[in-house]
């Protein structure tokens, strides 16, 4: 927002060459605002702007902008200026871009870097895609048991300038295995003779450097912490995650979940990054599986073309019907979904989904079931529409309503599940899917109401 605000500004003092005043109007700025302002100047002038920023700020106002910015950056700017920023970036955050980038271009890019933190960085680009390894930083502070408080003042007075987040202390044995974790706080109120094993809680939360990121967001969820240490499988303390980069995995994920309920492909690129061609087979794919699915429809009714012939007051509450069980599937799955996203219910409660959302099916149906035969009731009084057998007709249309609601709730409900214990996603079990499911089915059951409500009169 700020940029677009001062872009007018910014734009002036650029064409003016008034570098001075430029870069004192910068400055003033988070790195966060500064990165929005780079976005939102001309792309010929980002660059400019950028070199201006002093190397620390530069580094992280390069890890707030988006991607695309990010890799038209490095194109403009020579490999010195590359090394520059790559060097101070934060090592999580320098694996997100580099990841994203083509191999070659990757390669080039750790070549730039100082030793160590090429080392980081193929150390972090060695793990598998999607883990708690790509998304940790090696930046911590680690401790000794047997060391004394003072000892251990001292080391954070050496290198916490280079740490990031200090607030928390990672107690290793001599072979490098984590022990616990301390507070600074912990350590502030101890006696500066003391060692660090007399005041061990035993208490620490770790991570395994292979586990999938969702269990990082899980474990932030369920201890409400705001760092969690990485190991590996012998329990050596390899890094942290930080509730910072857990937020990023939670918005990727909900993007993810939001455009597969909504029934195409997750995209990979933001919106309007994402190339036509791929926009149009990401959707595609989906969009033909739901008119095959509603061609099953035109083919339910074609079955029951006789009974519509001979009772075309049928046909008018068709809509009313599969509409209704289709809303009904949909919030069904849609809450389901989430609930199983959070943590709220697993696989073995699928007992208990499926009585809850039997008795909430039938709760719901009777609702709209009312509604639908007093709306019948008041038409027929109002201009006799339905004929002599509306009665029948409205007991006909509120039944249905029952049971069409009562199925639509327990296929969204069911479906997830069934999805989810196969090991895939259930948000691939999307809105338009149980929508499209339920009204094939819904045809079903109100014709199969009507034959029985309705034989010997208008049938």
């Amino acid at each position: 927002m700020i940029g677009k605000l001062l872009q007018p500004e910014i734009k002036e003092l650029i064409e003016r060459r008034d570098w001075n005043i430029l870069k004192e109007v910068i400055l003033d700025f988070h790195p966060s605002e500064i990165a929005d302002i780079i976005e939102n100047i001309d792309e010929k002038d980002r660059a400019i702007l950028f070199r201006f920023l002093p190397k620390d700020i530069a580094a992280d106002a390069f890890e707030y902008l988006n991607y695309d910015v990010q890799k038209s950056l490095l194109k403009s700017f020579t490999d010195s200026e590359i090394a520059q920023v790559l060097n101070e970036m934060s090592p999580d955050d320098r694996t997100e871009l580099l990841e994203d980038l083509p191999g070659p271009l990757v390669k080039k890019l750790i070549r730039l870097l100082t030793p160590e933190e090429r080392k980081i960085a193929v150390n972090l680009l060695g793990y598998p895609e999607q883990s708690v390894g790509r998304l940790m930083t090696p930046d911590f502070i680690a401790i000794k048991t047997d060391w004394t408080i003072s000892q251990v003042l001292e080391h954070i007075r050496k290198v916490g300038k280079e740490i990031e987040n200090i607030e928390t202390l990672f107690v290793t044995d001599n072979q490098g295995k984590l022990v616990d974790e301390l507070s600074i706080k912990e350590i502030l109120l101890s006696d500066p003779n003391s060692k660090v094993s007399d005041i061990l809680k035993q208490t620490v939360i770790s991570l395994q450097v292979t586990d999938d990121q969702e269990k990082a967001v899980q474990m932030f969820r369920e201890y409400d912490l705001y760092v969690i240490p990485v190991v590996n499988e012998e329990n050596y303390l390899l890094g942290i995650v930080t509730a910072d980069d857990v937020l990023d995995v939670i918005e990727e994920e909900a993007t993810e979940d939001v455009q597969k309920f909504g029934g195409m492909e997750s995209l990979d690129l933001p919106y309007i990054s994402t190339p036509l061609p791929k926009m149009v087979r990401k959707r595609a794919g989906w969009l033909v599986i739901l008119f095959i699915g509603e061609m099953l429809t035109a083919t339910a009714m074609g079955f029951f073309e006789h009974e519509i012939a001979r009772a075309v007051v049928l046909a008018l509450f068709i809509p009313l019907i599969i509409s209704s069980g289709g809303n009904s599937g949909s919030q069904a799955a849609t809450l389901v979904v989430r609930a199983l996203a959070l943590g709220e219910i697993t696989i073995r409660d699928w007992f208990k989904i499926i009585r809850r959302e039997l008795i909430t099916g039938v709760s719901l149906g009777a609702i709209l079931a009312s509604i639908g035969f007093l709306r019948i009731t008041l038409w027929q009084l109002a201009g006799n529409l339905y004929g002599e057998h509306w009665l029948a007709v409205a007991f006909t249309v509120a039944l249905a309503l029952v049971g069409v609601v009562m199925w639509g709730t327990l296929m969204g409900s069911l479906l997830p599940i069934i999805l989810k214990s196969f090991k895939l996603d259930p948000a691939t079990c999307s809105a338009p899917f149980v929508a499209t499911l339920v009204d094939v089915t819904g045809i079903i059951i109100y014709f199969t109401v009507a034959s029985f409500i309705l034989a010997g009169t208008l049938l």
